[in-house]
């Protein structure tokens, strides 16, 4: 299987499996499956967030899932246990597809380690 189709069906499967577990089967867009990553590398995942929060979690899903590519670098948790990053790496300048894909293909990674697919 060529890999662009790989990433497109891997990234089916996540989106289904997430979509059923935490959205009643309604299809999770990108965004809001970055905002569930956040909230797990957090580790509080029965709390309430507020706005400002939401903006957060996902700068640490982003972090978090850029970080095998070499761009972030985990560098300390702070007093609350929110996970700081520095980056190591610019990020290149994507158009809007490109970015799609790259975080599609980070996010398909992710759960793959974490063995949430297979």
């Amino acid at each position: 299987m060529a890999r662009d189709e790989q990433l497109k069906e891997r990234w089916k499967t996540v989106q289904k499996k997430l979509s059923d577990q935490f959205a009643d089967g309604e299809l999770m867009e990108l965004d809001a499956i970055i905002y569930l990553i956040g909230v797990q590398e957090l580790g509080q995942i029965h709390r309430q967030f507020k706005k400002d929060h939401k903006i957060d979690l996902m700068h640490v899903a982003i972090c978090t899932l850029l970080e095998p590519y070499g761009y972030y670098e985990f560098d300390f948790y702070d007093d609350e246990g929110w996970p700081h990053f520095k980056v190591t790496a610019e990020l290149p300048s994507l158009k809007a597809g490109e970015q799609s894909v790259l975080m599609k293909e980070a996010i398909v990674s992710y759960f793959l380690k974490k063995e949430y697919i297979s």
